[in-house]
Parts: C-alpha cells; sequence; structure tokens
C-alpha cells in the first residue's frame, strides 16, 4: 500500500488565494469568497481580504450557516477547466456546486479511460467527475440521491457540449442500485465514489459512513475484476484515517490484486504555495493498468 499527497494546483477560473486564523479565501472565476476552514490553523499572508461574500455561522458538522454575499454575485455563473465547463454556485452547505480538489482524480482518470470503457459514478453529485470521463471517451453511469443536483448534473453537460455523450443520469439510493448492479452480473471498468458522511436516498433511505462504507467498497469489488482500471473513494469524514480506509479496500480488493494508493488531498495556496488538507482518498489500480 502506497501513500501519497495529491495536491490541485489554480487554474484560471479557480484558486485558492490564502488561508489560514479559521479562514480561507478562494476565487471562482471573477468572484472571490471566505469560507470556514477549520485545518488553516496558521497566520494568513495577508490580513486584508476583499472578497464578494462569505459563508458564516455553523460548524462543520452541521453544515449550517449562511452566505453574506454582495448584490453583484449572480445565482449561478459559468467555469471551466479544459474542456469541462460546469456552473458555481452559492449552496447552502457552504460549497460552490463542485469540489475543486477532485481536479487530480478528473485528470488521472481520463489518463487511464478510453473509447467506449463503463464507468460508474456514485454520489455523483453536480457531474464534473462524470464529465471528466465522457470527455475521455467513457460511457457513464452517474447516480445520485437529489434530483436538483442530477438537474445540474444534466445542465453542465450540456454547458459542456457533451449533452450528447453516453451517460445515464440515474436519481437512485447507491446502495440499492449497486446491488441490483452485482445481481445482473453487471461488470465496470472504472468506479467513482464520493460519499457523504450522512445522506437520504430518493425514498428516505439513511446513509451513514461508517456504518455502510464497507458494504459500498464491497459491492464496488463485486461490480469490478482483474481486467478493470480503477477504482476512486474520496472521503470527507476529518476524523477517519486514510490509513483505515486503504486497509479496508486493500483486504476486500486483496483477489483482484492490483495496486493501493492512499493518502490525503491538498490544495496549494497561490499566495505562499502552502497546501490546505481537503480529505482523503483510496485509489485502487489493476495489476495491467
Amino acid at each position: 500500500m502506497e501513500l501519497s499527497l495529491l495536491v490541485t494546483q489554480a487554474w484560471d477560473d479557480y484558486g485558492l488565494i490564502d488561508s489560514g486564523h479559521g479562514r480561507k479565501l478562494e476565487r471562482y472565476g471573477p468572484y472571490r469568497f471566505i469560507r470556514p476552514e477549520p485545518q488553516a490553523m496558521w497566520t494568513p499572508a495577508s490580513l486584508d481580504w476583499q472578497a464578494h461574500g462569505e459563508f458564516v455561522g455553523g460548524s462543520e458538522e452541521d453544515g449550517g450557516g449562511r452566505w453574506n454575499l454582495d448584490a453583484k454575485v449572480p445565482q449561478s455563473w459559468p467555469l471551466s477547466r479544459g474542456p469541462l465547463k460546469f456552473w458555481a454556485a452559492n449552496t447552502n452547505f457552504r460549497h460552490l456546486a463542485f469540489f475543486p480538489d477532485m481536479a487530480v482524480h478528473w485528470d488521472w482518470m481520463a489518463g487511464r479511460l478510453s473509447q467506449g470503457k463503463d464507468v460508474l459514478n456514485l454520489f455523483g453529485y453536480t457531474g464534473v467527475g462524470t464529465l471528466a470521463c465522457a470527455a475521455a471517451g467513457a460511457n457513464v453511469t452517474h447516480v445520485d440521491a437529489s434530483k436538483k443536483a442530477m438537474a445540474s448534473a444534466v445542465e453542465n453537460a450540456r454547458l459542456s457540449g457533451l449533452g450528447d455523450r453516453a451517460v445515464r443520469w440515474l436519481v437512485d439510493d447507491a446502495l440499492k442500485f449497486m446491488r441490483r448492479e452485482v445481481r445482473r452480473g453487471k461488470r465496470y471498468d472504472g468506479i467513482i465514489l464520493d460519499p457523504p458522511k450522512y445522506g437520504r436516498g430518493p425514498d428516505g433511505e439513511i446513509w451513514e459512513l461508517y456504518r455502510d462504507l464497507p458494504e459500498l467498497v464491497a459491492l464496488a469489488r463485486s461490480l469490478l475484476d482483474a481486467n478493470s482500471s480503477f477504482l476512486v473513494l474520496t472521503v470527507y469524514a476529518i476524523r477517519m484515517s486514510a490509513v483505515a480506509i486503504g486497509e479496508l479496500v486493500a483486504e476486500v480488493f486483496a483477489p483482484l490484486g492490483g495496486h493501493i494508493e492512499v493518502g490525503e488531498m491538498a490544495i496549494a495556496e497561490e499566495a505562499r504555495g502552502r497546501l490546505l488538507p481537503t480529505a482523503i482518498f483510496v485509489r485502487w489500480t489493476a495489476a495491467q493498468a
């Protein structure tokens, strides 16, 4: 098992400008926003932050709080990264409708895909990972429990000019969908898992990360084989160790052989290059990949 640090660097439409004193300052296209960041325990490069909005109140655990925004900030606005285009928006959950630290995975997956490969994206949210795979020629099954998130994903596909690609958009509970796919004997070339700490399926199903992650990994193993390309699993639960989920995946995937990479994800500050940790991850690749 290999320990790694994956770092997302700034691009034209996104950057972590500065961080410190429990906050971070980011740019999303032409707008700058301040958000809480408990892990930014250091002193920021500047004490004079200019922003178009700030998320205040609430805690990292309950997700509460509100945005204080300038009147000039629109309801949504388009961003791009390479061939991918997607809408940013100030959501009630403090983020901006996509997760920029996932860019390292978008590039990594695209480099391992070719025309006609089958990819499953579970908890697919607004679909930027789906679009990265579709742009690489893959057939993607995109599953999310939220109709609103699904509508945003479909709109992002249109914005990227990928609306005609082979993508199945399914509003469903992740575990129920995977169980059905296992019974059907389905196999995928790649699987993306980005589960929340807590969540609800479309019919009120309860998702709890610590309880349900082992079954999620086991079902993913059943949908992959030694000829598959990859598994990408990211976890934003700050009290879970990358080594712990790495050992879980290593145990379940042992019959397939291959390579396990685990570690932390981070975003590099533009001000100083300082690394702000964001999540932990596991990636499995087949022996022939």
